[in-house]
């Protein structure tokens, strides 16, 4: 791997983020010598309910993946397609999950940083480079590069968001069964109004986040 002198920029401030190649930074980083490239995203940060899950997904170069991008904006049955797409193409990808007690003992914010290095240190083979949704790096000594709305405009951070979104789901469906009252099958613990009226209705489950406003 060709590492880059420390005064030169792998990406330049004059170069916009709304390029419209998907591709656009995993390029950059491979013409700099990157070749394990991983896409890093969460899902799970507004639920009221339920934990927080990051994926992390290293697909090798040349592999097309026009069904996959930003997770909010496919169906669910695109979303299970895409999952299974990329774990069977992905030379690696792994999960991070952290508990509703990090999340309470913490904040979401770390919650959700802790997710993503755990995910991060399962892939294996390890990354060389990390393109990371939102504005926050993780602790983790390889490069990294955070991109706002990073699962809208890098494909390999979108593949992130489906496969995390997709793992978070079925964890939910399985809360669902164990606290039917709620329709976390349905609102992935999200404050819907149905969802509120339960908690006044039920009061919250073990899985409900307390700290959280509309819980209590």
């Amino acid at each position: 791997m060709t590492i880059l002198p420390e005064n030169l920029s792998l990406f330049p401030e004059n170069v916009s983020q709304s390029t419209e190649d998907p591709y656009f930074y995993e390029t950059l980083a491979r013409k700099s010598g990157y070749n394990l490239i991983a896409g890093i995203d969460e899902v799970g940060r507004g639920p009221l309910a339920g934990p927080v899950v990051a994926a992390a997904v290293i697909i090798p170069e040349g592999i097309e993946s026009a069904g996959v991008r930003d997770s909010k904006k496919m169906t669910a049955k695109a979303r299970d397609k895409a999952f299974s797409f990329i774990q069977s193409k992905s030379l690696a990808v792994a999960v991070g999950v952290v508990s509703l007690k990090y999340i309470e003992e913490f904040n979401i914010l770390k919650a959700s940083l802790e997710a993503m290095k755990i995910a991060v240190l399962a892939l294996d083979p390890q990354p060389e480079f990390l393109l990371i949704d939102g504005i926050y790096k993780i602790s983790h000594p390889v490069p990294q590069k955070c991109l706002k709305k990073g699962d809208q405009i890098s494909r390999i951070i979108s593949a992130a968001s489906v496969f995390a979104k997709v793992y978070r789901d079925r964890i939910m469906n399985a809360y669902h069964r164990m606290y039917p009252d709620y329709g976390f099958d349905k609102n992935k613990g999200y404050g819907t109004p149905k969802h509120l009226a339960a908690l006044k209705k039920y009061g919250p489950s073990p899985v409900h986040r307390l700290t959280f406003k509309g819980v209590l």
